[in-house]
């Protein structure tokens, strides 16, 4: 059992050192992609502050299939170049969307969300999945987001690989 205290929110650097931390305890020495994705997931929805959704689309084939997460059930199948998942996946590039609704062809599984972050999870040449993050909030994520959630994913990349 992990009792893991967040950091305050405002100290963004400090937040995302902790969580790297956190990260690296957790899943530093398990070898089972699905256990570590869902303990990230659970790990990012209790460190980040106004999420309605977190967690990852694996790469299966040539499509996004749902994996581990935490918030409302979710859409399933995504396609390369679809949605900010499918666009993140396919370009092999961070998404930073402050208003959803603006994003051409966003795809909507949760009405409420407003703004998301998705960071495409590269493992030797290959994008293995995406880490994908919703807000309520528009404008929720800064470059800070970006850097700290591209660092966590570089690191963990082998281990969910």
């Amino acid at each position: 059992m992990f009792d893991l205290k967040t950091p305050d929110a405002a100290d963004k650097p400090a937040l995302y050192a902790d969580l790297l931390a956190a990260a690296d305890a957790l899943t530093a020495d398990e070898r089972d992609a699905v256990a570590n994705m869902a303990n990230l997931a659970a790990l990012l929805w209790q460190y980040l502050p106004d999420l309605n959704w977190a967690g990852f689309y694996r790469m299966v084939g040539n499509e996004l299939v749902l994996g581990p997460f935490q918030g409302k059930a979710a859409c399933i199948r995504i396609p390369l170049g679809k949605g900010v998942c499918g666009t993140a996946a396919a370009t092999r590039a961070t998404q930073c969307v402050a208003d959803v609704h603006a994003f051409p062809g966003h795809i909507a599984c949760d009405a409420a969300s407003r703004s998301e972050l998705v960071v495409p999870v590269i493992y030797g040449d290959l994008v293995i999945a995406v880490l994908d993050l919703d807000s309520p909030l528009p404008g929720r994520f800064d470059s800070a987001d970006v850097a700290g959630l591209e660092t966590l994913v570089a690191r963990v990349a082998g281990r969910i690989a």
